[in-house]
């Protein structure tokens, strides 16, 4: 490891986590790394772990963890100011699931001392060249939520944003190539129609986050279409 790199015992994420375990009532013995993987700056962005823990029922913990931390996930919604008709806008890009390219909501990872609804704003700017405020943002999950509770320590956290403007506003979003080449990411913005994107979406945190946007703003009727 160079002096540049960050320990995994210094990561807010890691820190974060071994709290919240250890208060929960975990006895952890001892943790080894398979894998860390680390931004361009030398943060762990994630690690593979295994985990010596015995549980205050006198058990041990199924060992496997993937270091994550917390994430956001936004709903973008961008509503033409003539018709009201209403679009969000996806990211497309490849992932490791099963290799294909996979539209998502705009997302990013959050660590421990980061507040996420600056995480999301900055995000939004980030993947799909959106500017927006903090305070813009509405947050559809009061506590955090974990995806994979028997694998990993990821948490979520969901927002959705509603803006009006012209449909060729809202268009110039639609095949605009951003991301992070210091990320390694390649990423594409796709407009659509809400039930449009249920379609494209496969990533459940994506097809969730639809629901919970309906769900929040009344709209049952778009709910069924879904």
């Amino acid at each position: 490891m160079s002096k540049h790199e960050e320990a995994l015992q210094d990561a807010p994420k890691f820190k974060y986590w071994k709290s919240q375990a250890e208060s929960n009532g975990l006895t952890i013995n001892a943790i080894n790394d398979f894998y860390i993987r680390r931004r361009h700056n030398g943060e762990i962005l994630f690690a593979m772990l295994e985990v010596d823990a015995d549980t205050p029922e006198g058990d041990k913990i199924p060992p496997a963890l993937f270091l994550k931390g917390h994430a956001v996930s936004m709903l973008v919604c961008l509503i033409d100011k003539e018709t009201k008709q209403k679009f969000v806008v996806l990211v497309k890009q490849r992932r490791i699931a099963d290799g294909s390219q996979t539209y998502e909501h705009p997302a990013g990872m959050v660590d421990a001392s980061d507040d996420p609804s600056d995480v999301a704003a900055r995000e939004l700017e980030e993947e799909i060249g959106l500017s927006v405020t903090a305070a813009e943002l509405t947050k559809l999950n009061a506590k955090v939520w974990h995806p994979s509770t028997g694998t990993s320590d990821e948490g979520m956290h969901f927002f959705y944003i509603e803006k009006e403007m012209s449909r060729d506003d809202i268009m110039a979003f639609h095949l605009k190539s951003m991301g992070s080449e210091a990320e390694f990411e390649r990423i594409t913005s796709v407009v659509a129609t809400l039930p449009e994107s249920h379609k494209l979406v496969t990533n459940v945190n994506g097809l969730l986050l639809n629901f919970l946007y309906l769900q929040h703003i009344g709209d049952y009727e778009t709910m069924k279409l879904l």
